[in-house]
């Protein structure tokens, strides 16, 4: 861009030189005039050239970024947890001698991934106010691959395991596995790679001297990204 601005120069500057001299050997104001408005022209023309290659410049470089940033985020974490399952059958029946407990140890070593699909960013880019707008972020993906096994599994002819135990036991895992997730660090561990990852933009925009919002409101710091995020 600094080859184009010196080049533009030279360019009004050929074009004066001739009318200057005309000027100098007429002295009519005429040419003075037409002097005046090749100048107003060129400047226009130039000017305006040289700021429309900027805009593209800037916005070909910031959805390069947000291509490069446009990645998956993934943290790990692996859990065990030991449950002791009862069940009495019978009941429905009001019948003492059919009331017998089943029940089973159940181990589970669960691993938990919670991801952010950075691909899915939604993004509008204001060439004329020079504003890139982030639109969405994509919520966080928890994964739960729980591996369960059963040991003294204990049941009787009037009430034997069925598919309906083995799902509530697997209901109750997922929901104890969701509740230390949340009392963990997993969450806020990928939450900060993400904000890690968000601030690219905010550096990049600020270096270019364009604004970056999200959700309506300017974003000026990293704590302004982490409060809205």
């Amino acid at each position: 861009m600094v080859k184009r601005a010196t080049s533009s120069e030279t360019q009004i500057k050929n074009m004066l030189v001739p009318i200057i001299q005309a000027i100098g050997r007429s002295g009519k104001f005429l040419y003075f005039l037409i002097a005046a408005v090749i100048v107003y022209l060129a400047y226009n023309y130039f000017t305006k050239n040289s700021n429309e290659t900027t805009i593209e410049y800037d916005t070909n470089l910031i959805q390069t970024q947000i291509k490069n940033v446009g990645k998956l985020i993934v943290t790990e974490g692996h859990f065990a947890e030991v449950l002791t399952y009862k069940d009495k059958g019978g009941e429905k029946w009001y019948i003492p001698e059919m009331l017998s407990s089943k029940k089973a140890l159940v181990v589970i070593n669960a691993d938990v991934t919670v991801a952010f699909d950075l691909s899915q960013i939604k993004y509008d880019i204001d060439e004329k106010n020079k504003v890139l707008k982030i639109t969405n972020v994509p919520k966080e993906e928890i994964k739960i691959s729980p591996d369960i096994k059963y040991y003294d599994t204990e049941s009787s002819t009037f009430n034997e395991f069925t598919g309906d135990d083995y799902n509530k036991i697997n209901k109750k895992v997922k929901e104890n596995l969701a509740k230390k997730i949340d009392k963990s660090t997993l969450k806020s561990n990928a939450k900060n790679r993400l904000l890690s990852e968000l601030s690219k933009m905010l550096v990049l925009t600020n270096s270019m001297g364009w604004t970056l919002q999200y959700k309506g409101k300017e974003v000026k710091t990293e704590k302004d990204l982490e409060l809205k995020l």
